[in-house]
């Protein structure tokens, strides 16, 4: 069995985690593309229709939700290509490794919990 070391404290990643985390990027993966592709089909506007008061608000909401399903598809798609490049589970700012149990709850984390705060607090 092949470990990775990843995180603080001695925790480790094993291939069966990183096979387990690769599976679970691929099907959020797919939810993500079949969620923008329901936004597409389920806009509101059509051209020479009939517009309700309703529409606006409605499109608004489909914009925010397609935007929101791009930039989830975006995170999960770099998180493969890391994976890829072996490159997956080290902070994008410290380079120290992502704390395992934080990749296992979010497979796409770019950042250890301690750097994710202080994004977090610069905001």
């Amino acid at each position: 069995m092949t470990h990775r070391t990843i995180g603080e404290r001695g925790t480790a990643l094993t291939s069966e985690d990183l096979a387990a985390l690769r599976e679970n990027l691929h099907e959020q993966r797919l939810f993500r593309e079949e969620q923008l592709r329901q936004i597409a089909a389920d806009s509101p506007y059509r051209p020479g229709g009939p517009h309700e008061p309703q529409a606006a608000a409605r499109i608004e909401v489909g914009v925010r939700l397609a935007a929101s399903a791009r930039m989830v598809l975006a995170d999960v798609e770099a998180a493969l290509a890391r994976m890829d490049a072996g490159a997956y589970g080290d902070c994008h700012l410290c380079r120290r490794p992502v704390e395992r149990e934080r990749l296992l709850v979010i497979p796409q984390a770019r950042y250890c919990g301690r750097c994710q705060q202080v994004r977090e607090a610069g905001r």
